[in-house]
């Protein structure tokens, strides 16, 4: 098997976002979890909280020789409304936010890159608000959150 990189994003409910992710050619994973916090092993119902300073968080593991970090990038920003601060439709949080967690510096450049690009290409009328943060502890999320729209159909994500 070829060699795997990892990317971690958040961009609202998990759910949704480990779902498009898994669609894509190239993508070995998509894990659902906790990433940019200060508490050891969160739970959901924490993080909900807001208190825990954790994101909802997809962390993907790719092959880079199928599909890049760029298509990756290019998905993550189709896939939510990267100007809404601490909210995507319903939710509201700061577990909610708008992240991408990067593994090393070429991620990160890419990252603020693209942020670049569309922040001047018109796309949204209002500025994006992506936070671009090091990686740190990913935290997988319980095991009844992993692929629960492949196992449950579409939800709302609520406690």
């Amino acid at each position: 098997m070829a060699e795997t990189q990892k990317a971690d994003f958040a961009a609202g409910c998990f759910w949704g976002v480990e779902a498009r992710f898994r669609e894509l050619e190239g993508v070995h994973d998509a894990v659902s979890g906790y990433a940019g916090g200060t508490t050891e092993e969160p739970t959901y119902k924490e993080v909900c909280t807001g208190a825990t300073g954790h994101a909802e968080t997809v962390q993907v593991t790719f092959d880079p020789a199928v599909i890049s970090y760029d298509t990756l990038l290019d998905a993550f920003f189709d896939m939510h409304n990267p100007t809404t601060l601490n909210r995507q439709g319903p939710d509201r949080g700061t577990q909610y936010r708008s992240a991408i967690f990067y593994h090393d510096d070429s991620q990160r450049r890419a990252a603020l890159k693209k942020i670049d690009e569309l922040g001047q290409s018109g796309r949204w009328n209002e500025p994006i608000v992506t936070q671009v943060e090091a990686a740190s502890t990913f935290w997988r999320a319980e095991e009844y959150h992993q692929r629960y729209l492949e196992k449950n159909g579409s939800a709302h994500c609520s406690i």
